[in-house]
């Protein structure tokens, strides 16, 4: 089984298709125990054409009062963004899947509708054709296609009076990954980048930052941790990184270890949403060495006797849009259970 991973990982540098991924012992061992080893290569799409349009990327833009199936965009079509209901004066967010999923699932649909009630334009990406499990490797290479289609998306709207401090991409898993390169294809990188526990396996080791979110990729990153080390990334690569209830596992997430890692993982997304819907802050302590792991109830890492003591440490948070441009910092946060959003096993 490993063999066969290597082989073709090794078919695909020689073709010069993947984005020069390095990987030693450990790195095999988190993909093959992640669940996303690809076994069956027939079963997958690699496309190594990169021309925009793409018929495997479907674009569609929502408005507070547009239809609730939202209008397809097409950049030859400007008349498509008034169609739409695309409004220059509002803020817009481009919503990213990740990994074997789609701009339709439960999640990303809750994360469309709390950006839509706070008066955005959206905008979801639909890559699903390249990103199927289990071919994850395709998928990985697939992300520069959609991250290059993405960012004339980005271009368009721009043209049409788009503000570029009013853009926010956000992505989960990949799809973060995915709103890190777009700035590859623009002349000016974007302002705001929201990550939703970037995706980890054969990632984070990768020697170059080109084709992964980096700190270099918009004037301000803010990077939701919630399965850190594990399916998402454990290196800080934002201004701002939030490591929800200690960022490793979430303790609403329960069963085998493979379950417990993709709860929490999709549960990134539930955060943000949940958090743009509220309006509110959320208690949280400053974790300088980056995310832990909590174990029982406890969601915050606070410690000492002195109950005073325990309260200094702690302040309160904004996160998602409401965070301010300026702030900086890796930080601890206690985020309830999403109730509205739990995590669905056939996402």
């Amino acid at each position: 089984m490993k063999l066969s991973l290597l082989a073709l990982l090794f078919f695909c540098l020689v073709r010069k298709e993947a984005p020069a991924i390095l990987f030693n012992q450990m790195d095999v061992k988190s993909f093959v125990n992640s669940g996303v080893l690809d076994l069956n290569v027939l079963r997958c799409f690699l496309h190594n054409k990169n021309v925009c349009p793409s018929p495997y990327i479907m674009y569609r833009l929502f408005a507070p009062k547009s239809s609730r199936h939202g209008v397809a965009l097409n950049i030859h079509n400007p008349l498509s963004l008034f169609k739409g209901g695309f409004s220059r004066h509002r803020e817009t967010a481009f919503i990213v899947h990740g990994f074997n999923g789609t701009a339709v699932d439960m999640h990303l649909q809750f994360l469309r509708d709390a950006y839509l009630s706070r008066d955005f334009n959206v905008i979801t990406v639909d890559w699903r054709p390249l990103t199927r499990y289990p071919c994850y490797l395709h998928a990985l290479i697939n992300t520069r296609l959609t991250a290059q289609c993405t960012a004339q998306v980005y271009s368009f709207l721009t043209h049409h009076g788009a503000v570029r401090e009013k853009i926010t991409c956000i992505g989960h898993s990949l799809g973060a990954h995915i709103c890190g390169m777009m700035s590859n294809h623009l002349s000016i990188k974007q302002h705001r980048i929201i990550g939703l526990d970037p995706a980890r396996p054969l990632i984070e080791r990768k020697k170059g930052h080109i084709f992964r979110l980096s700190i270099d990729d918009a004037s301000v990153i803010q990077v939701l941790h919630t399965n850190a080390g594990f399916l998402g990334q454990e290196d800080n690569v934002g201004h701002l990184d939030y490591c929800i209830n200690g960022g490793k596992f979430q303790p609403f997430c329960k069963g085998n270890p493979i379950r417990r890692s993709r709860c929490s993982h999709f549960l990134s997304i539930c955060y943000l949403a949940s958090a743009m819907f509220k309006h509110k802050k959320f208690l949280g302590v400053s974790c300088p060495n980056g995310c832990v792991e909590l174990r029982g109830p406890k969601r915050l890492p606070v410690s000492g006797k002195n109950p005073f003591g325990v309260i200094s440490q702690i302040s309160e948070y904004h996160i998602g849009n409401d965070a301010p441009d300026n702030a900086r910092g890796c930080y601890c946060i206690d985020m309830p259970f999403v109730k509205h959003c739990p995590f669905n096993d056939q996402t």
